[in-house]
């Protein structure tokens, strides 16, 4: 999303940046891991696919991405890459045509030392706020696969509601 693409967000833990073609390989070597396409529901692309993919989501209007970064890592010296300190991504997809209020949300914290220290949790609240702020949302879903323990336990301390396939609401005496 070209609204996007001259925006930074600084965080206490986490610095979002938008996803450049200068985040791509990082992006892809993360992407190999069969952990991180099991968890995502994602399928490998090659470099040039990946390089592809990036200029789509950045052109794409139903798209806002950003890259997380270690903002520790990021503010510690001058003059360190983005891509030294990537840690992950977090994205907004505006596909209910119906419903310009509502954005499906999603975050990945890819590097194994950056997870469990509340980074994702950090991105996706700044990633809402601008949803809210800069793109006009008031509703939020995530889809994670039933597999995925970690985000389903962080979307639940957001208090995001866990629904069924179909739309139903599952509670937790179910």
């Amino acid at each position: 999303m070209k609204l996007n693409q001259n925006i930074l967000l600084l965080g206490k833990k986490v610095v979002l940046v938008p996803y450049t073609a200068e985040h791509v390989p990082r992006y892809h070597e993360w992407m190999k891991s069969e952990e991180l396409q099991r968890l995502t529901a994602s399928e490998p692309l090659t470099l040039e696919q990946e390089y592809a993919m990036q200029r789509s989501w950045r052109e794409d209007t139903d798209k806002c991405t950003f890259i997380v970064l270690d903002a520790e890592k990021w503010q510690a010296q001058p003059g360190t890459t983005e891509e030294s300190c990537m840690a992950g991504d977090v994205n907004l997809f505006l596909t209910d045509l119906g419903d310009p209020s509502s954005g499906e949300i999603e975050v990945m914290i890819a590097e194994p030392n950056c997870r469990g220290k509340g980074f994702g949790t950090e991105a996706v609240l700044m990633m809402m706020s601008y949803g809210v702020t800069k793109l006009g949302l008031t509703k939020f879903e995530a889809k994670i696969g039933q597999g995925n323990e970690p985000s389903i336990r962080m979307f639940q301390k957001l208090h995001f509601e866990q629904c069924l396939p179909g739309g139903d609401t599952q509670t937790d005496d179910e």
